[in-house]
């Protein structure tokens, strides 16, 4: 808003502008001025060229120094969107860890309790019981994958 304003007066002072003479002195303290009247004769006479504005032409920067803000707004609404997403990924990663930890701790305590194993057969109702080794290799993986899920947590 305050380039909106900054550039309307600036064409309003340009508008108005008119090609006079300029001079240059130095006031009583020795500070250099810049003026179009001058107070005391000494003073030397500048030549400032002045042109005319072209609106179009001003109004053509406008219309592209507003449109790469917008731009701009958008990519950082946009970054700043995305950021709020991985967050959210990582709060959601981490329910997970924490939910597929429980589930593994689970499994691993009934792996140990249980005093019998079995794999479903490949029909429905059939069941296929594990041996001695196979058990105590059922019971090691799932103190390996409760190891795993649980380690961070």
């Amino acid at each position: 808003m305050k380039s909106i304003v900054t550039i309307v007066a600036a064409l309003a002072l340009l508008g108005s502008a008119h090609a006079g003479e300029v001079f240059v002195t130095k006031d009583a303290k020795g500070q250099v001025v810049y003026t179009d009247r001058p107070e005391s004769l000494p003073a030397e006479k500048l030549k400032v060229a002045s042109k005319s504005t072209d609106t179009a032409d001003v109004a053509n920067r406008y219309d592209s120094e507003m449109k790469n803000r917008a731009a701009a707004d958008a990519a950082a609404a946009n970054g700043a969107k995305k950021s709020a997403d991985a967050k959210q990924a990582r709060e959601m990663t981490a329910v997970d860890k924490a939910k597929r930890c429980e589930e593994s701790r689970q499994r691993y305590e009934h792996y140990m309790n249980a005093q019998r194993l079995y794999e479903p057969g490949e029909s429905e109702g059939e069941r296929r019981y594990l041996d001695d080794d196979e058990i105590t290799a059922a019971r090691d993986n799932a103190k390996k994958t409760m190891d795993e899920f649980c380690a961070g947590l």
